[in-house]
């Protein structure tokens, strides 16, 4: 053979060597078939879990607001029974809060205005206007125990008007049970603004 012939020679033979040494994948990729054998997988360097710490902390605000406007709303939601003269005296009875306040009914206090009904009501001689916005029914007339629901409105001068939007002439039962002493106070006011000239 000539030099060339030798150096093709070879060049075959050191192909068939590499082609023989070389991993599967190139083997496969030379071939055009599909190479399903195990890759080897070089390790990484461990990494140690990550605590969702900021998760965890918007968590805790969602919970703590959550929980605060619950609070907020079921105190601001509940209509708590006062008299009139416990109105800026007795606990749960303030001045923006949304009450139910108990009194009588002035002699010569009633006055509408449009829709808007005025009056005045007194217990244990302590007296606070009503606005009522709503028409009263029933039996609401002069010198008679009412409930009215609102809220207690506090004039720059000091002055305290009740904001009423609800008015019960007559307590239901669960009323009547639980606070017989009050209605009982009530009557007695009542009777005494009848005997009123």
């Amino acid at each position: 053979m000539n030099e060339t012939g030798e150096a093709v020679a070879d060049a075959a033979a050191g192909a068939a060597d590499s082609a023989a040494s070389a991993p599967a994948s190139a083997t496969a990729a030379a071939t055009g078939d599909l190479d399903l054998s195990p890759r080897h997988v070089v390790p990484t360097a461990a990494r140690g879990k990550k605590k969702p710490w900021f998760a965890y902390a918007v968590l805790v605000v969602v919970l703590a607001a959550s929980g605060f406007f619950v609070f907020q709303f079921l105190t601001n939601s509940l209509n708590y029974y006062c008299n009139v003269d416990e109105i800026g005296v007795k606990s749960n009875c303030d001045v923006g809060r949304n009450l139910r306040i108990q009194g009588v009914v002035d002699k010569g206090s009633v006055s509408k205005d449009g829709a808007v009904t005025n009056f005045v009501i007194t217990f244990h001689g302590v007296s606070m206007p009503v606005v009522l916005s709503t028409e009263p029914v029933g039996l609401f007339q002069p010198c008679i125990a009412v409930v009215v629901r609102g809220k207690v409105i506090e004039d720059a001068d000091g002055s305290r008007t009740f904001e009423g939007n609800d008015i019960e002439v007559k307590h239901d039962a669960t009323y009547e049970k639980d606070n017989k002493d009050r209605i009982d106070e009530a009557q007695k006011e009542s009777d005494a603004c009848s005997r009123k000239a």
